[in-house]
């Protein structure tokens, strides 16, 4: 039978599922293995809110392992408790483009989910996007070979930049979006109003300079 809310299990597997201070280095990659306790594909969630998307997928997949990303504590403790009956995941309380920048082992990715970054849409805000060429580059180097991001915005005008910056990075293709996903929970909230949702999927490629054969 699963411990209710108010029971000292549950609240064990609360906490089992937030990353402790003690298992990571602000400047060394994740050791997967062990925070998983196993090692099977790993996919990420870059500001993971609430929880609802990542314990969704996690459910419909428990053969992968799921580490979800989240800056703010209120959001990481909602995603502790909805994920404190899953094995397949962990959470860390970080901003995201360092974590991936820093803190996630090259090549080790198998899908990243952005869903619903911030778009701050006045201009002069424009600089705090978390999209960036060098976001890009480093979500790159976290994929593992043909590993993808998939994106998704209801902003018109983010999701034009987005996509420029992605055109103009050599390492990636632009493929179809899997719109069969679950929903997060501003997915929930823009489908209601009946928003149109921008959706953008990225597959790893090897940058032009390295597709040369041995020999040319």
């Amino acid at each position: 039978m699963p411990a209710g809310e108010d029971s000292l299990a549950h609240r064990r597997h609360v906490c089992s599922r937030l990353i402790p201070r003690s298992l990571y280095s602000l400047t060394a990659p994740l050791d997967l293995e062990k925070i998983f306790e196993r090692k099977a594909p790993l996919h990420v969630d870059l500001g993971c809110g609430d929880g609802s998307f990542i314990c969704a997928l996690a459910q419909r997949l428990p053969d992968k392992n799921f580490l979800g990303i989240e800056r703010l504590s209120g959001r990481i403790r909602s995603s502790a408790h909805k994920a404190a009956s899953l094995n397949n995941v962990r959470l860390l309380q970080m901003e995201s483009s360092y974590a991936v920048r820093y803190l996630v082992p090259a090549g080790s990715v198998e899908t990243f989910y952005l869903l619903f970054p911030d778009p701050w849409p006045k201009r002069r805000h424009h600089r705090r996007r978390i999209v960036t060429p060098d976001f890009l580059n480093s979500v790159h180097t976290a994929l593992e070979e043909n590993g993808a991001i998939y994106v998704a915005t209801d902003d018109l005008d983010y999701f034009g930049k987005i996509k420029g910056i992605t055109e103009s990075n050599p390492g990636f293709v632009i493929g179809d979006a899997d719109h069969n996903l679950p929903p997060s929970k501003f997915g929930l909230i823009f489908r209601q109003r009946g928003a149109p949702i921008y959706w953008l999927a990225l597959r790893k490629i090897s940058p032009v300079n390295e597709q040369k054969t041995v020999g040319q």
